[in-house]
């Protein structure tokens, strides 16, 4: 029996999808409104890697609300956000790159809102597509934001 968990652990291993990413680090946070009570409204800008996709860094600001309600973690941020991903280094496509792929979420209230990036692949331009989207689990939300990033050599490779 001790034979058979080595492979079934490594059977669900290449079963389980690869967690979405979260921020690597948070560049910094604007302050837009002040507020009397509680932490002021803000918009924030996190990093983060491609985790499937070595060479490739987006940036996402998104809008924090503040005030009592924010700073307790119960307020809803709105769905606003900017995406800029770029080449940060030599880029290594893996061998079975899904055509669509969650790549990063954040949540955006306590239940039902998140801002997702799903990366989309254009073979045919060569191209890495990041796509930045504000998901409500009820609604839906139209707000999204684009960024695209060619997959070229880097520094002479």
């Amino acid at each position: 029996m001790p034979q058979l968990r080595p492979t079934l652990l490594g059977a669900l291993l290449l079963v389980l999808p690869a967690a979405p990413a979260f921020a690597d680090t948070t560049v910094g946070c604007v302050t837009t409104a002040w507020k009397l009570v509680g932490a002021n409204h803000k918009v924030c800008v996190e990093a983060f890697h491609d985790p499937k996709v070595p060479g490739v860094t987006c940036h996402v600001s998104q809008a924090r609300t503040g005030g009592v309600s924010g700073s307790l973690g119960l307020a809803q941020d709105p769905s606003q956000f900017s995406l800029a991903c770029r080449q940060t280094g030599p880029i290594t496509l893996p061998a079975k790159l899904p055509e669509s792929e969650t790549v990063f979420t954040e949540d955006t209230s306590v239940l039902f809102k998140e801002t997702r990036i799903v990366r989309m692949w254009d073979a045919a331009n060569h191209t890495l597509i990041y796509l930045a989207i504000s998901r409500k689990l009820i609604e839906g939300a139209p707000m999204n934001s684009i960024s695209t990033v060619p997959v070229m050599p880097w520094g002479g490779k």
